[in-house]
């Protein structure tokens, strides 16, 4: 759905705006209420209070719901089957050993992180995090310390990646709306954003885990709650703080289904080099994706050629994500276990996932329905004419338009519209149209919270209630935004 006419001022509707998220947060926090029932029924209140018309309601929840479903589900899905392979047969452990045995058990948690910001650099977050779940969970469990000691720097890695780096589409888009040079936005924003994450986000993660110990949800590929605020919120952070659930990490792995282990326990585990290819697998195809639509969009490859067009086809995500399933069950399954209970593994992977990708999806509902009040529209009117440098505008504009409406993509995108005329007029260079790009980006991932897919996908996954991703997720993303702001603006002078 189209963003309709504002009907009510940009005061007004930031105030219905701000009441709902705080609705939401009571009916979840206070009232114990499911947050997809919440989200849905906050939604439809927040859609009717900023004047959408009563027709245009359905569509307008709809819309927000089925468009950020159709990215998840399938990602999501995908992920969690080769995510569970991996498990069952011993494949995350394999992988996770080698890490170790690379950098040690102290730098566990940066071993993760440094391999999430070379997966994040072709991968969107919810994906990259997906496929590294299990590796997340293998060695939290052997090594303790709480599910967040590992998630958060993993999370935090491809959080920045897709925010600051091409081929995403957040900052190509900005780049491409101010006349940047995207090669350089790459090879500028991939030293910013490794930089921005190891000062904002695995230091403020280290901290964020030792003051909210997580214990690890039960069996995530197979009998995982999700982290239910009905019996999770109310906690005030400590040992176990935010908790869902959990029962302990010392399960040795065991899924879902009874058994489903029994394949580790009687053959050997797959080579480390099998494991990293299923995992390099969709990495090469959305690289090859990507370089393909570059040198078609730069004329180099004829737009009609069929081998670039079966590149490209392959190599979108959920594609790629499907074809590495497939190799994955080549790869695993034989001398393990039967397609028949292969397929026992995959319902055992899919099952616990439902309620993650439903409030996934109600929390793009949500977002959804602000989008379609017309708040963007009514925010950068009365936000233009600030009069703040220009620098320090693109980061505000794009901090209360993500504030407002939860899409980091759709705060980066309207952002570089809104500030396009006046980069214009100045003739800037390249290299400070870049740095506008990472101010606009920085303002683009601070402050994730309910209205953001990203916000609940982290909540589910790690087992947290809502009160404790505040606090942690929250956080991390906005010391993380707040990091490549300050490094755009320390480059800014030497610029000129």
């Amino acid at each position: 759905m189209t963003e309709i006419e504002p009907v009510y001022g940009a005061g007004t509707l930031l105030l219905v705006a701000a009441a709902a998220v705080a609705l939401l947060l009571l009916l979840i926090i206070r009232f114990k209420l499911h947050a997809f029932v919440a989200l849905v029924l906050v939604s439809l209140l927040t859609a009717v209070a900023a004047g959408i018309p009563v027709a245009d309601i359905p569509d307008a929840l709809l819309t927000g719901f089925s468009g950020t479903l159709g990215s998840v589900a399938l990602l999501v899905g995908f992920g969690v089957m080769v995510g569970r392979l991996l498990e069952i047969t011993g494949g995350a452990q394999v992988l996770a050993d080698t890490l170790i045995a690379r950098f040690g058990e102290k730098r566990a948690p940066l071993a993760l992180g440094v391999a999430a910001l070379i997966f994040g650099l072709p991968i969107f977050f919810d994906a990259g995090l997906v496929v590294f779940l299990p590796i997340i969970f293998t060695v939290a469990r052997r090594f303790g310390g709480g599910i967040l000691r590992y998630g958060l720097p993993t999370a935090g890695a491809f959080g920045v990646m897709h925010g600051v780096v091409p081929p995403h589409p957040g900052p190509v888009a900005a780049a491409a709306e101010l006349d940047g040079n995207i090669g350089l936005t790459l090879l500028l924003g991939i030293p910013v954003a490794v930089l921005a994450w190891f000062i904002g986000g695995y230091y403020v993660a280290r901290y964020l885990s030792l003051r909210y110990v997580i214990d690890i949800p039960d069996a995530v590929f197979g009998r995982m709650n999700g982290g239910r605020d009905d019996v999770a919120d109310g906690s005030s952070g400590g040992p176990g703080a935010g908790n869902a659930g959990a029962r302990g990490a010392g399960a040795g792995g065991a899924g879902a289904g009874g058994g489903s282990t029994t394949a580790t326990a009687t053959q050997a585990p797959p080579r480390f080099g099998t494991v990293l290819l299923i995992l390099l697998l969709p990495l090469v195809l959305i690289s090859l994706n990507t370089v393909v639509d570059t040198l078609v969009k730069a004329g180099a490859v004829a737009e009609e050629a069929g081998w670039a067009n079966a590149l490209v086809l392959v190599g979108q995500t959920p594609i790629a994500l499907l074809i590495t399933v497939l190799v994955a069950l080549a790869a695993l399954a034989p001398g393990r276990f039967t397609m028949g209970r292969a397929n026992a593994v995959l319902d055992d992977a899919l099952g616990p996932i439902c309620s993650i990708i439903l409030i996934t999806g109600a929390g793009g509902m949500f977002g959804g329905v602000l989008r379609a009040s017309g708040i963007g529209s009514a925010l950068t009117d009365s936000l233009s004419d600030l009069g703040l440098p220009l620098l320090l505008q693109a980061f505000v504009i794009s901090t209360v338009l993500r504030v407002a409406q939860g899409s980091a993509t759709v705060a980066l995108t309207t952002t570089a519209g809104l500030i396009s005329a006046q980069v214009a007029a100045e003739g800037l260079s390249d290299l400070r149209i870049t740095l506008l790009v990472f101010a606009v980006a920085a303002g683009a991932t601070v402050l994730s919270h309910v209205n953001d897919s990203g916000f609940w996908l982290v909540s589910r996954f790690f087992g947290m209630d809502v009160r404790t991703t505040l606090k942690t997720w929250t956080v991390l993303e906005t010391t993380l935004g707040l990091v490549v702001f300050l490094l755009a603006a320390l480059l800014w002078p030497v610029t000129g």
